[in-house]
């Protein structure tokens, strides 16, 4: 099971519940800028570029304070380049593990940078590429894990991302780039790891390619994270390889920025209480399930265990269980910690389930904006 990354309650201990609809997501745009203001000190520190990677975070409602701090965006297709030109602005990194020859020449004129999967796709669309403008590169799989759990390692055996660097002798024609990616929410030591893992593949072409991409999972804004020693890192890849390096955080963006609201629908005994509420982790926070994790929970104290689950039909819809000091009543709000990052772009509306509201709250100030609020129009919209 993951540890879930939150650092406490911090200023959503002060927020009250009650402001908002329920579900909800509330992102405190005091610590979202704290967080982007850490990686543009440690972009400045190691010249390096940070993106943010628009699959953990892509709520363009708060797209003008990050444009102020970040260097631009990374997209996983059509879709997610749309958004970030449409938005965010800056560079733009396109990724897919394959792309659709149907939509590719639009990607190319979105994206300053594409990045191939495999050699195959490489020499399929570089053509294509290069007449748009963009420039190309090669994910490559440095075959190191370091990943706690498999569904997130993509150096995993047989994993489908990445062009394997033991399968790769020479680098195609007219590359600019290089990108690799094999960490999780981790600290310093397992990207050290991975760059011994790979350095003997980056000399070896050293010259063959102008910038090299690190992928995401640094989470550099956790505070006891060894921001020192991966400047360091940065600044010798870059002086030892002659290249720009990239990071594309999604994680460390998000981190403690937001929580999930939702309230208490009913409470049930079955070998202990059992509350029942708005808040689906299947429909709203699906790692919770697919990794497992169990969130925190927002002034989580007492000694009565709780255990919290959705109200969709699917019986393993539990959220996990959680100390009160009473029995919770229905209508009770409740909240989860550090929700920003691979939650809101993965709601669905399985069963019926409401798609949780969007909000943008100002910590300082203690201004608050319901920037979205959802209705039955979406869930119908997306049916025929």
């Amino acid at each position: 099971m993951l540890r879930t990354q939150s650092s406490g309650d911090g200023r959503f201990a002060d927020f009250d519940l009650s402001r908002v609809p329920s579900p909800c997501f509330v992102i405190d745009e005091v610590r979202l800028r704290e967080n982007l203001e850490v990686l543009r000190g440690l972009s400045q520190a190691a010249d390096t570029k940070v993106l943010l990677a628009l699959k953990a975070f892509s709520m363009w409602a708060v797209a003008p304070l990050i444009s102020e701090h970040l260097a631009g965006t990374c997209a996983s297709g059509l879709w997610e380049a749309k958004l970030a030109r449409n938005h965010f602005g800056g560079e733009l990194a396109t990724y897919a593990p394959a792309f659709k020859p149907s939509e590719f020449d639009e990607i190319a004129a979105l994206s300053d940078h594409i990045v191939f999967n495999s050699t195959a796709q490489f020499e399929r669309y570089a053509a294509q590429a290069k007449a748009a403008g963009a420039d190309l590169a090669l994910r490559i799989n440095p075959e190191h894990s370091e990943a706690e759990i498999e569904l997130y390692d993509p150096c995993a055996v047989g994993s489908r991302l990445g062009h394997p660097i033991s399968k790769l002798d020479t680098l195609p024609d007219n590359i600019s780039g290089l990108h690799l990616h094999n960490l999780c929410e981790q600290g310093l030591e397992p990207l050290r790891r991975t760059i011994a893992a790979v350095r003997p593949f980056l000399e070896a072409h050293k010259g063959q390619y102008e910038w090299l991409n690190l992928g995401g999972g640094h989470l550099v804004t956790r505070p006891d994270y060894d921001r020192v020693g991966l400047i360091e890192i940065l600044k010798e890849l870059s002086d030892d390889l002659g290249i720009q390096t990239y990071i594309e955080p999604g994680t460390a963006i998000g981190l403690d920025a937001a929580i999930l609201v939702g309230e208490v629908l009913d409470v049930t005994e079955n070998n202990g209480p059992v509350g029942i509420t708005d808040i689906s982790p299947t429909c709203h926070m699906p790692d919770v399930i697919e990794a497992p994790y169990r969130p925190a929970m927002l002034g989580e104290a007492g000694e009565i265990n709780v255990r919290l689950g959705g109200a969709s039909c699917l019986s393993g819809d539990i959220i996990g269980s959680y100390k009160f000091n009473d029995v919770p009543q229905s209508g009770q709000r409740v909240a989860f910690l550090d929700q920003a990052h691979y939650t809101m772009v993965k709601t669905t509306t399985f069963n019926g389930a409401h798609l949780p509201s969007l909000a943008v709250w100002n910590s300082d100030t203690d201004a608050l904006r319901i920037v979205k609020q959802f209705d039955y129009g979406d869930f119908e919209g997306r049916l025929s």
